[in-house]
């Protein structure tokens, strides 16, 4: 399907929501969207998810996403991505340098003594403000348009990011089109979580809960500062990077030698971007053939398993959180500490390869390369939850 079929089905779509539809930001800032079990609650600024209330196993509300409380808190020129999506490059390009046909670009650095691009440059996708185009009481689209030479990238670049909520669960549908040029296309959710809503008075960090990533038996191999090498990387059964044969507690290998470096120089802990492997038959039935990742919560009692068409998995053990972020009065219980601890939450992509476009070997140009004569870019999640 092309541009030219996409866009009006967008639009038609988008108006005859829109008429119907009488729904819009709170005082705070946010619309909300739900359904059974399960309410969200979302700002144009990134597009970004800023709440998510699902119950736990004693019957309990809990808010398990980072944010803020007012929309107006998220702009600024620094902020740790919450919610957001990032674009039109998620994650690290190195050198902050790619080539298509034999032509170089050089896009703006933002990381490590500006050696590198993260999540799209300085003004990326998420530093910016969505437009509503959409909004039922279950659902609701954002769309930007990113023009040409924005952060260095060729190209207009159009998208669409719609949330849908179903019983217990968080469905997540992007698009983006690239209309003008060929570039390079690859986005995500950037949310944060904590599945106790920093309600444990014994433990506000991720350590204890655990994870699993069935499909994922390799990893990209990195630089210290995370930048894909080329390699490949297995994650042996036994080792810290194996969540593939069983579930297993985030901490459980915390005082292995192996862990010091894993997510970069002199980093303890998670960073790592790993594959999901599998067959034709499953990535295309990817709804019914298993969730690529699962979390959850001894404590909260909440699971949550994630399913996604995409062929790689990112998660973070927030080890950089130093206290100073605060959670929302959403969150939290008397005498906690009101800020995010290191540890204290869990980054989970589903997105691509990490800077494939700097390592053509791996052969995923058409995952990550669009132009006007090429599909469109599509991502789909959904987000289940469930008591444990």
């Amino acid at each position: 399907m092309r541009f030219s079929t996409i866009l009006p089905l967008f639009a038609a779509t988008a108006l005859a929501q829109d008429s119907t539809s009488s729904l819009g930001p709170d005082d705070n800032g946010k619309y909300e969207i739900s359904a059974e079990g399960i309410r969200a609650q979302f700002i144009p600024y990134g597009a970004s998810i800023t709440n998510l209330f699902v119950k736990g196993k004693d019957g309990v509300e809990r808010d398990v996403i980072l944010g803020f409380d007012n929309a107006t808190a998220y702009e600024g020129d620094v902020h740790p991505h919450l919610g957001g999506v990032p674009g039109r490059y998620a994650n690290r390009i190195k050198n902050s340098t790619f080539s298509i046909d034999g032509e170089e670009f050089h896009i703006v650095p933002n990381e490590n003594n500006m050696n590198n691009t993260l999540h799209g440059g300085p003004d990326g996708w998420d530093y910016r403000n969505f437009t509503v185009v959409s909004q039922t009481e279950s659902t609701i689209t954002f769309s930007i348009v990113d023009p040409d030479g924005k952060e260095g990238f060729p190209g207009e670049v159009v998208s669409y990011v719609t949330y849908t909520m179903t019983p217990h669960t968080w469905n997540i549908k992007i698009v983006a089109l690239a209309t003008t040029k060929k570039t390079p296309i690859m986005l995500t959710s950037h949310a944060y979580w904590n599945l106790d809503g920093f309600a444990n008075p014994d433990d506000q960090t991720a350590l204890n809960w655990t994870f699993h990533l069935p499909y994922s038996g390799l990893r990209t191999g990195v630089d210290g500062i995370l930048i894909p090498d080329g390699t490949l990387l297995p994650n042996e059964k036994y080792s810290v990077n194996d969540f593939w044969s069983s579930p297993k507690k985030i901490g459980a290998n915390w005082t292995s030698p192996e862990l010091e470096g894993n997510c970069g120089t002199n980093c303890t802990g998670y960073d790592n971007c790993y594959l999901v492997s599998r067959d034709a038959g499953e990535l295309l039935d990817w709804r019914n053939s298993g969730p690529v990742a699962s979390l959850s919560s001894e404590w909260s009692g909440i699971k949550l398993d994630i399913y996604s068409d995409q062929e790689a998995f990112q998660m973070y053990s927030c080890g950089f959180q130093d206290g100073t972020l605060p959670y929302k009065s959403t969150q939290g219980a008397p005498g906690g500490s009101g800020f995010v601890q290191q540890f204290g939450c869990v980054v989970m992509e589903v997105q691509d390869w990490i800077d494939a476009i700097n390592n053509p070997e791996w052969m995923r140009e058409k995952k990550q390369i669009y132009g006007p004569a090429t599909p469109a870019f599509t991502l789909e999640a959904e987000y289940v939850f469930s008591t444990c």
